[in-house]
Formats: structure tokens, C-alpha cells, sequence
């Protein structure tokens, strides 16, 4: 359990607290989980268990999302064994890519989100659930990088969807008919601590 968990559990817990002091204790533990949260490239071998996915997942489930379709379906590879068949997958599929075969960054675990082709904002609220999947992890001490190579490597063009190997991969990961593979997600406990990047804050503005 990391700092921003343990000072929201200490906040909630404090009786007293006013009403309002406990609404901005927990404010500014989520603005810190939200400044603090980072890529994670290098992950420790420790798996991360299904219970607290679990938790991840409902977190990202409850995004908001047009009218509510719950455009998007979710699929958790925890398997090493299933990984790997993954990872040779990629590889096969795309020779001339070096890195495609580590793609997931050594993460032990992975979500596949795919999204509702029928429905044209589905790709934003596949973007919404992995916000709030990576948010929530971190909360937890748990790492992400968010993927879009794996979904290039597995589904970008016929060519590569036709590869013997791609073709199992995407059988067993069995998304629904008329759902196509939108980002793909990494989490695991992380074995770095990479500083925070530049943010260009020109890039917004208030207009009157």
C-alpha cells in the first residue's frame, strides 16, 4: 500500500475532521495520485493478484461513457505460459519490428481492451476505462504503461490478423463479434522510479 493510499485512509478516518476538511484531504490525495502517476517500464517479478485486478477493473468499468453502452470489453492475460505465446505472436507477425516480441515491457500482467466498432465515441470511452484502470492502480503501488504497439503488432492490417499464430492469440483472448482491439495496458509492481516528463501548458487556454 503505497503513501497516497495510506494518507486517504488516514483522512477518511479522521473523526475530527470537518466535512469539508475531509472533502480536500481526499482532493489532494487524488490530485497526487493523478501528478505522481508515471509510465512504468521495468516491473518486478511479483505478480499482481487477481483480487485487487478485480479492483482495477471495477474502477475502470465506472468511467463515464456515452449513454452508458459500456462500449468496450476487457480481457486480463496473467498467464506467463499465454504471454509468451503472445509475445512470439507479435514477433512472427511482424519481422522487421526488433522490439515486437517485448512490446508488454516485461509487465506480468496485461489488459486487452478492444472497442464497440458499431459505436463511433467507443474508441474515447475505451480511453476513459483505461484512465481510470491506470489511476487506480497506481493508488495501489501498482505500475502501468498504456500500449498502443501491442495493438499494431496483433490487429493492424489483414496481413497480420491472417498470421497463424496472431489468429490463436486473438481466439483465446475471444472478444465478442463487431469489437476490435483498441489500447493494451501492462500493470505490475514497478522496479523504477522514472522522473516526471515536461507538460506543455500553453496547450490549454480560457477563452472569454
Amino acid at each position: 500500500m503505497n503513501k497516497a493510499t495510506l494518507s486517504l485512509l488516514a483522512a477518511l478516518g479522521l473523526a475530527s475532521c470537518t466535512c469539508n476538511q475531509q472533502d480536500r484531504l481526499v482532493s489532494d490525495v487524488v490530485e497526487k495520485v493523478i501528478m505522481t502517476r508515471r509510465s512504468i517500464r521495468n516491473y518486478k517479478p511479483q505478480p499482481v493478484s487477481r483480487d485487487t485486478m478485480t479492483r482495477i477493473l471495477k474502477a475502470g468499468i465506472n468511467a463515464p461513457n456515452g449513454k452508458n453502452r459500456q462500449a468496450w470489453e476487457i480481457r486480463v492475460v496473467d498467464n506467463p505460459e499465454f504471454i509468451n505465446q503472445i509475445n512470439e505472436a507479435m514477433a512472427e507477425a511482424n519481422p522487421d519490428v526488433p522490439f515486437a516480441k517485448n512490446a508488454f515491457r516485461g509487465a506480468p500482467v496485461i489488459a486487452f481492451i478492444a472497442k464497440d466498432t458499431t459505436y463511433d465515441f467507443s474508441e474515447t470511452d475505451c480511453g476513459l476505462l483505461a484512465e481510470n484502470m491506470i489511476l487506480s492502480a497506481w493508488s495501489m503501488g501498482i505500475g502501468s504503461v498504456c500500449l498502443g504497439s501491442p495493438v499494431r503488432f496483433l490487429d493492424a492490417t489483414e496481413e497480420i490478423a491472417a498470421v497463424p499464430k496472431v489468429k490463436e492469440v486473438m481466439k483465446r483472448l475471444n472478444f465478442s463479434q463487431g469489437y476490435k482491439l483498441s489500447i493494451c495496458i501492462g500493470f505490475g509492481y514497478p522496479n523504477e522510479e522514472p522522473a516526471a516528463k515536461p507538460r506543455d501548458e500553453s496547450k490549454y487556454k480560457f477563452v472569454d
